[in-house]
């Protein structure tokens, strides 16, 4: 669709929303995923640019700070998902469970050992939590790029493999990772 010389991109928004039974359900879904997604990109990118060695913020103090700060708005955001995640989940659910799910298992670079670099930082956390919700934010965060970039090609998803890989992201997410930013925000 062309708007004044501009075209439309579809957003894995696109997908939920055309997948959802209701409007309602589709749109706090679709909203609490987008606060989970900039929350966990934020996450990720402080980590990563202290993986760099580019030490923001100044001092360790303030580094600690800011990943607490970090870990406690993903750790609600992904707190917040629980409800229209389910809601969602439960009109969705296919007559039978055949669909796979549709983002793939860590990369190499999400599984990394952050002991070195916290150490480097100064901040003083348990490194092991720091890379499970490292781990799993990072999932989230390709998942969500892996519908975009299927909605983007066209390439359809069937309501199965949607409920099947949303399943997925739940049992992950808000379960361990939610307990592991619980942790590191405290």
């Amino acid at each position: 669709m062309s708007i004044r010389g501009t075209r439309y991109v579809p957003t894995w928004a696109d997908v939920i929303e055309d997948h959802a039974a209701t409007d309602a359900t589709a749109r706090k879904l679709i909203a609490q995923l987008g606060a989970c997604e900039a929350s966990a990109l934020a996450f990720c990118r402080l980590l990563e640019r202290w993986a760099r060695g580019d030490a923001r913020p100044a001092t360790a103090g303030a580094r600690q700070a800011a990943l607490r700060r970090a870990a406690d708005r993903t750790e609600t955001a992904l707190a917040g998902l629980e409800r229209p995640l389910e809601r969602y989940l439960l009109e969705l659910e296919p007559p039978d469970a055949e669909g796979s799910s549709w983002y793939g298992a860590p990369g190499a670079a999400e599984l990394l050992d952050w002991e070195p670099v916290l150490s480097r930082a100064g901040v003083r956390v348990s490194h092991v939590r720091v890379a499970q919700a490292y781990l799993e934010l990072a999932v989230l965060i390709r998942a969500l790029e892996g519908l975009a970039d299927r909605a983007r090609a066209e390439a359809s998803i069937d309501g199965a493999s949607l409920w099947a890989g949303l399943f997925d992201l739940r049992e992950n997410l808000l379960g361990r990772a939610v307990t592991d930013l619980r942790a590191l925000a405290a």
